[in-house]
């Protein structure tokens, strides 16, 4: 494939990470709007993540065996073309029922465009080590977008009038860029003849998944995934409200301050990878993840003058924003290594024949995971405010150093079977 070739469908990739990261990632800032906009309950507006999530798990069964049949190109074409619709339409809905469907086909989209897009990396790529740093870059790419999600969603926002719907358009400004993503994918050669002309199976077997779920190593692996995630995504999800409605900062200052904990999972998933060199992975885990709970020990106590002290009062500067706000998002400076690693350990634990099933599963729990931690959070946060919601989160945390210490010893065990 000529470079030039080459060079735009990379960044075609690229593009089409970076807009549904931003798609993907705004659920957080979307549940604090729409409690605004549309007078949605917390616990109303947790359902957007299950739209989301669930979405994306039905879809990834239903694509995946046609997925090389249809072709790369023109599935990802189809996502594109699709999410420029919706995106163009959503200025001109004015319901919470419109959102839901919006993140629905997010997160079916999303599905189906990752699976097209990590096929495409296997025919643009000639080696493991250029195929390895394409997809970190393409993560870093992701990560990009969701820090930009905070910035780019509270320039559309009136402080002036939260419960104004005029932050839909902001779907304009993305509807352009996925719009801007298409026409580049679309004049981008793509030979896919080496993927169409294989004939590996790509059907994903329920029963087979349930086989692999049955490995001890596995039902502790899709625990310590399930649980992850249901703490990441209560955390990152809720954070906008929490700012909101516990520091009792302004709409835009919640979303932009909520951005901190997106850099800071993104910069702790790139310092983690200079620890495990010197570092066993269950020891820098179990150690990050004492210090998220310690985190949320010694500040959430510290939120209570804000409860009790603004009442009514919402800070509108960044300047009056309190110390809290800047160190408590920092706790995705622990949490960062924990998906990739474990990730990382179950893979290189089965064979690679069965790397696509267990990809199945991480989708499948995680997206679970997710959901369910939405759900709960948004109860607790409707019920009993935003400490107890944060508090919950020390739930998660303890099952998970337990899970990790029995899949270590899982790890372990395999390991030396393989070696005897």
């Amino acid at each position: 494939m000529p470079a030039m070739s080459n060079f735009k469908i990379k960044f075609s990739l690229f593009l089409n990470f970076f807009v549904f990261a931003i798609l993907l990632n705004s659920v957080g800032i979307v549940i604090l709007l729409v409690q605004k906009s549309f007078a949605v309950t917390k616990s109303g507006a947790a359902i957007l993540d299950p739209f989301k999530d669930v979405s994306a798990v039905i879809i990834s069964f239903i694509v995946t065996s046609s997925l090389i049949k249809i072709g790369y190109k023109k599935v990802m074409l189809m996502v594109l073309g699709c999410m420029a619709i919706v995106c163009f339409s959503m200025p001109f809905t004015s319901s919470f029922l419109a959102i839901k469907l919006l993140f629905a086909a997010v997160g079916s989209g999303f599905a189906v465009l990752k699976m097209a897009v990590f096929g495409t990396i296997g025919l643009i790529c000639n080696n493991e080590i250029e195929h390895i740093r394409f997809m970190n870059f393409l993560e870093a790419c992701f990560g990009a977008g969701i820090v930009t999600a905070y910035f780019i969603f509270a320039r559309f926002i009136n402080v002036a009038d939260p419960s104004n719907i005029s932050w839909l358009n902001v779907y304009f400004l993305l509807g352009s860029m996925v719009i801007l993503a298409f026409l580049l994918l679309l004049i981008s050669p793509l030979d896919e003849s080496a993927a169409k002309g294989s004939s590996v199976n790509k059907t994903i077997s329920m029963a087979a998944l349930f086989r692999l779920a049955a490995k001890p190593i596995v039902l502790l692996f899709v625990c310590c995934a399930f649980f992850y995630v249901l703490l990441e995504q209560s955390v990152m999800n809720w954070l906008p409200t929490f700012n909101n409605n516990v520091l009792k900062l302004n709409e835009s200052l919640s979303i932009k301050m909520a951005s901190i904990l997106a850099a800071s999972i993104a910069a702790g998933r790139f310092l983690s990878g200079l620890l495990l060199k010197k570092m066993h992975w269950l020891t820098l885990l179990s150690s990050c993840l004492a210090l998220s709970a310690l985190i949320l020990i010694l500040l959430l106590p510290a939120t209570q003058n804000f409860i009790d002290t603004y009442i009514g009062v919402q800070i509108t500067s960044i300047a009056n924003v309190p110390l809290v706000a800047f160190i408590f998002p920092l706790i995705g400076l622990m949490l960062a290594p924990v998906y990739p690693v474990i990730n990382s350990v179950i893979l290189s634990s089965l064979p690679k024949p069965q790397h696509g099933l267990m990809s199945g599963l991480i989708i499948i729990f995680s997206a679970l995971g997710s959901s369910v931690g939405a759900i709960i959070t948004g109860i607790i946060f409707q019920c009993h405010g935003g400490q107890a919601a944060y508090y919950f989160a020390l739930v998660p945390i303890v099952l998970l150093v337990v899970l990790l210490f029995m899949f270590r010893k899982q790890h372990d065990k395999i390991a030396k079977q393989l070696v005897g």
